[in-house]
């Protein structure tokens, strides 16, 4: 069993007053796969590197598996790392790179054997085992740094931006070949990225850092459908939502030529004259009435189609994106109407936390 804890684990770097991470409790469970994603700058890494010991704790405690490990050397904590440029030895073959911790360990010549051809075998790098790292490809040496963090058989895997060297295409294969060799092995995971995408896609649950302080830790789905502020509905999901500062009146608040009805206590909750107002792509429809959208740029992605375009809202210019019709979408420089359902729309404060409003 291999949970692990952040209790209000602080790191502040020499000549800094701002902590990289501030006072972070977090309780990863045993298996679980949980992304660490935030802009750069967030303290995601440094958080990462506090469980493998590769930064100081300047106040808190880290614990793995039970086990205070806040002060233990990274190679008694039973963890492995896949770092971002795989960090492979050059003059060993596949089979001695993934082979290399176990036979530092004193591991017998046998049992390194077995456990490289049973890694190879699930990374289907069976066939380069006797190459070097020049010889392959990106994804393949990917493969095997993760392939000589499976050979330890650790309690905890940490992953940081493992995927952020590869092509885009590469990166959606290996992304799901990382998930599902995570389900298979059921080892406890902590991977850091900067793509919101590949959280979405990846995580069992998402903490969300901005400036080393946690915004909130919580499923993608409820990541995307109750983002707990403003800086979490921008920031999660692609393209990111419309966020506008509306005014409030009797009735709810006024969004162009339609009324958003919003409960008393919320509006009273708002303690302003303003609210945030965040609408989805997706929740912004074309319809033959509206507010007029003077379309900027339409992005065909195939299966479905952005638009991004301006409008006026209150005296003042708005950038606005919406999703429509893939089969026939409007053009550059077409003006449209669009209209808000009003059924998923979020209300945040203007405060500057941007807490959520709406329940």
């Amino acid at each position: 069993m291999a949970p692990i804890i952040y209790d209000q684990a602080t790191k502040l770097f020499p000549g800094s007053d701002i902590p990289a991470v501030d006072n972070l409790n977090l309780e990863i469970e045993d298996g679980e796969f949980l992304v660490l994603v935030g802009p750069s700058g967030c303290g995601k890494s440094t958080s990462l590197r506090m469980i493998a010991g590769l930064e100081d704790v300047d106040s808190g405690r880290i614990l793995i598996g039970g086990r205070d490990v806040t002060y233990a050397a990274p190679k008694d904590r039973d963890i492995a790392m896949v770092f971002q440029n795989y960090a492979l030895y050059p003059h060993m073959s596949v089979a001695e790179n993934m082979g290399f911790a176990l036979k530092i360990a004193g591991a017998p010549g046998a049992e390194i054997e077995r456990r490289v051809a049973e890694a190879a075998a699930m990374l289907d790098l069976g066939a380069y085992l006797d190459r070097k790292p020049k010889a392959l490809s990106g994804g393949q040496r990917q493969r095997v740094a993760m392939g000589r963090a499976i050979v330890r058989q650790p309690q905890v895997f940490l992953m940081d931006e493992p995927l952020s060297n590869l092509d885009a295409k590469l990166r959606v294969q290996t992304r799901i070949q990382i998930g599902q060799l995570q389900r298979r092995l059921g080892v406890t995971t902590v991977y850091v990225t900067h793509d919101q995408v590949e959280a979405m896609t990846m995580g069992d649950r998402v903490a969300v850092l901005k400036g080393g302080v946690l915004q909130q830790c919580a499923s993608p789905r409820e990541l995307y459908r109750k983002p707990a502020n403003v800086f979490v509905a921008g920031f999660m999901g692609s393209p990111s939502m419309n966020l506008l500062t509306l005014p409030i009146t009797d009735r709810g608040v006024r969004f162009g030529d339609t009324t958003i009805p919003v409960p008393r206590d919320t509006l009273t909750a708002a303690c302003n004259r303003d609210v945030i107002v965040g609408v989805r792509p997706e929740h912004l429809e074309v319809a033959e009435t509206g507010m007029k959208l003077e379309i900027d740029v339409v992005e065909e992605l195939g299966a479905e189609a952005y638009v991004f375009g301006h409008t006026t809202i209150e005296g003042r210019t708005e950038q606005l994106v919406a999703r429509v019709g893939w089969r026939n979408p409007p053009q550059k420089g077409e003006v449209v109407h669009v209209r808000i359902n009003t059924e998923h729309v979020h209300l945040f404060a203007t405060t500057p936390a941007g807490d959520r409003l709406s329940p």
